[in-house]
């Protein structure tokens, strides 16, 4: 069986390595079982121990076992919980503070098909909800609202994001594909150009692509 805590404290410094978030921003969580395994508060994503992953009942929502004398589970445990609650299929939330994403939906910038890979791991259209305060209900409601249609990544203005996957690797996959869509997307307005979007004949191709399908069957077999 896969050591679900070592794994989370490596996508942890992934995440930061690739710019994804910032000193204690941003916050993981990864599903076995019942239990759910999430970054203590206040800590940089980096420099999470295997031993400092904070784990809760998903059921109850009482902690499981004993964390390190003074360690809380991040601020937004709330809306972490709420996902997994929504979408059985999951097994890992990543919230990140992606800086080109975020800035671009704040902008009313659309995230909608505009490469084959966005397409294919992300979806046709990632909906961007409107700034609520973090760290309690009102987050996990509008994340909520929007992934219970079954949507995996949702940009939050004036925030971040946050992306679902069966596992770690597909939420990480996704968190980076959707600020490559933002560079994408800067670097068809940096030029005064409108932003071309694939049709929905050519989303819809990539969609029924046996190809992709195959992909993303070994994306949820192997996290």
């Amino acid at each position: 069986m896969t050591d679900i805590k070592k794994e989370l404290s490596q996508y942890g410094k992934l995440l930061v390595e690739k710019g994804l978030t910032t000193g204690p921003g941003g916050n993981i969580s990864a599903r076995q079982g019942d239990t759910i395994y999430l970054s203590p508060s206040g800590f940089s994503l980096d420099e999470i121990e295997p031993e400092d992953w904070f784990a809760m009942d998903l059921k109850t929502g009482k902690q499981v076992g004993k964390s390190k004398q003074g360690l809380r589970p991040t601020c937004e445990v709330s809306m972490h919980l709420g996902c997994y609650l929504v979408r059985k299929d999951i097994g890992a939330v990543i919230h990140t503070h992606p800086v080109l994403a975020t800035a671009l939906a704040t902008a009313n910038v659309k995230f909608k098909g505009m490469f084959p890979d966005f397409i294919a791991l992300i979806g046709p259209e990632v909906p961007a909800v409107d700034y609520v305060i973090p760290a309690g209900e009102e987050i996990r409601k509008a994340v909520t609202s929007v992934i219970k249609k079954g949507y995996d990544v949702v940009l939050l203005k004036n925030h971040g994001a946050v992306a679902l996957g069966a596992n770690l690797k597909y939420a990480y996959f996704r968190s980076l594909y959707l600020e490559d869509a933002a560079r994408f997307l800067w670097a068809i307005l940096s030029t005064g150009k409108k932003v071309r979007y694939m049709t929905p004949k050519e989303v819809e191709g990539i969609e029924n692509l046996e190809a992709e399908d195959y992909r993303k069957l070994l994306l949820k077999k192997r996290g």
